[in-house]
C-alpha cells in the first residue's frame, strides 16, 4: 500500500509539472519582404507571440541561419497570457538576388524549438562599372563580403566559393590574412590579369574548431602584398557547428549522458545596489558516457556564468556558478536567463533562470 501511495504521489507531481508548461504561439511564422533595393539598407520585421500556457515562458536564444540576419527578442520571463516579440533585421548589402533565411527560437515552451523564415529578393545597385560584382576592395570585385557556411555537423567540413574579378588595368595577387586554424582559403588563379575572373574557395574544418554553436570569423583581403586590416578589406565567415543526434545508434543512445539538475531556477535574494552576490546550479550526470557542458550562452551584462568542471563522469556532479554584480542596477525585482549547451540528446539546450531583488 505504501508503495502504491508513493507511485500515486509521483504521478500527481508529474502531471502538475506538465500542466505548468509554457506554450509559445506566434501570429505568423513567415514573412515575405518582396522586392527590396540594396541601396535602401537594412530591412526589419517583428514577429509577435503570446504565452498560451500555464507557466512562465522564457525565450533564451534566437539563432539566425546567417550573420546577415540579426534577431533581438523579449528576454524577460513572460507570465501566461503575456505577449512578446522577436525583431528580425536583414542586411541586403552585397547580397543581390533571392534570399530565404531561417530564424530558430529556443525556449522552455512545450514546443522547445520553433523555426521561422524571412524571404524576398534584393535588387542590386546599378553600377556602370561592374553590376555582376557589387563589392569592390581596392580594384578587386567580389560577389559578396559575407561567406555563409550555414550549419556544419561537428567533425565534418564545409566548402563555399566566393567569385572575384580584377577590375584594374594591372595584375592583382590577392591573399587572405588572419585565418583561424580551422579555416583555409585557396585562390585561383593566384594572380589575376586585368578583367580576369577567379574564385576564393573557403573550407571550414569543424574538427579543428573547439567551439559549438554560432562561429563568426573576421578575415582580411590583401592585394599584391599590401596588408590592410580595415573594414574595407574585411570578409566575414559565418558558421554554425551542430550535432545531429538523430544519427546515434541504439547502443549510443542507451549509453548517452543524462543531465539531471535538482533546480533550474534560483533566487539570489536581496542585494544592495553596487554589491555582488553568487549563486550556483548543481549538474549531475545519470548516464554512462561523459556529460559535456559544451557552451554557456549568457547575454546578461550583470551576470558572469562559469562551470567548475565541463566534463562530468557517470554518477558525478559539477556546479555552474553565477556571479551577480549589481553595479548600475536600479531598485526592483529582476529575472534573467541563460542557456547551457550539452551533449545530452534530450537536453542539448537547457534554459536556467536567475532571480533577485535590488534595494538601495
Amino acid at each position: 500500500m505504501k508503495k502504491y501511495n508513493l507511485l500515486l504521489i509521483c504521478l500527481v507531481f508529474s502531471l502538475m509539472a506538465m500542466s505548468q508548461k509554457a506554450v509559445i504561439a506566434f501570429d505568423v511564422k513567415s514573412h515575405d519582404f518582396g522586392k527590396v533595393k540594396e541601396e535602401d539598407g537594412k530591412i526589419t520585421y517583428v514577429f509577435g507571440f503570446v504565452n498560451n500556457g500555464n507557466g512562465p515562458l522564457v525565450v533564451n536564444r534566437v539563432q539566425a541561419s546567417c550573420g546577415c540576419t540579426t534577431p533581438t527578442w523579449t528576454k524577460e520571463p513572460l507570465e501566461p497570457g503575456k505577449k512578446g516579440s522577436i525583431t528580425v533585421t536583414y542586411n541586403p548589402a552585397g547580397r543581390p538576388g533571392v534570399f530565404t533565411k531561417t530564424i530558430t527560437v529556443y525556449s522552455n515552451a512545450s514546443d522547445e524549438q520553433v523555426t521561422m523564415t524571412i524571404h524576398g529578393e534584393v535588387i542590386p545597385k546599378q553600377s556602370a562599372e561592374n553590376s555582376a560584382y557589387p563589392v569592390s576592395v581596392g580594384g578587386l570585385a567580389l560577389k559578396a563580403k559575407v561567406v555563409q557556411m550555414n550549419n556544419v555537423d561537428k567533425g565534418r567540413s564545409q566548402v563555399r566559393v566566393l567569385e572575384i574579378q580584377n577590375t584594374t588595368k594591372g595584375l592583382l595577387k590577392p591573399t587572405i590574412e588572419n585565418l583561424p586554424t580551422y579555416l583555409t582559403a585557396s585562390i585561383l588563379p593566384e594572380t589575376l590579369k586585368p578583367n580576369e575572373e577567379g574564385k576564393i574557395t573557403f573550407t571550414f574544418n569543424s574538427k579543428n574548431c573547439n567551439q559549438w554553436g554560432p562561429v563568426t570569423d573576421e578575415i582580411y583581403l590583401s592585394l599584391n602584398g599590401v596588408k590592410k586590416f580595415s573594414d574595407d578589406s574585411k570578409i566575414i565567415v559565418v558558421s554554425n557547428i551542430i550535432e545531429d543526434f538523430s544519427k546515434l545508434t541504439l547502443d549510443q543512445k542507451r549509453k548517452a549522458p543524462i543531465l539531471e539538475m535538482p533546480v533550474k531556477s534560483i533566487d539570489l535574494g536581496t542585494i544592495n545596489t553596487g554589491s555582488k552576490l553568487n549563486g550556483k546550479f548543481k549538474v549531475i550526470n545519470k548516464g554512462q558516457n561523459v556529460l559535456e557542458i559544451r557552451r554557456i550562452i549568457n547575454n546578461n551584462k550583470e551576470l558572469t556564468v562559469r562551470v567548475l568542471k565541463s566534463g562530468i563522469s557517470d554518477n558525478k556532479s559539477s556546479e555552474i556558478v553565477v556571479a551577480l554584480n549589481a553595479k548600475n542596477l536600479t531598485e526592483g525585482n529582476y529575472k534573467k536567463s541563460f542557456t547551457v549547451q550539452t551533449n545530452d540528446p534530450e537536453n542539448s539546450f537547457l534554459i536556467l533562470v536567475v532571480g533577485w531583488k535590488v534595494k538601495k
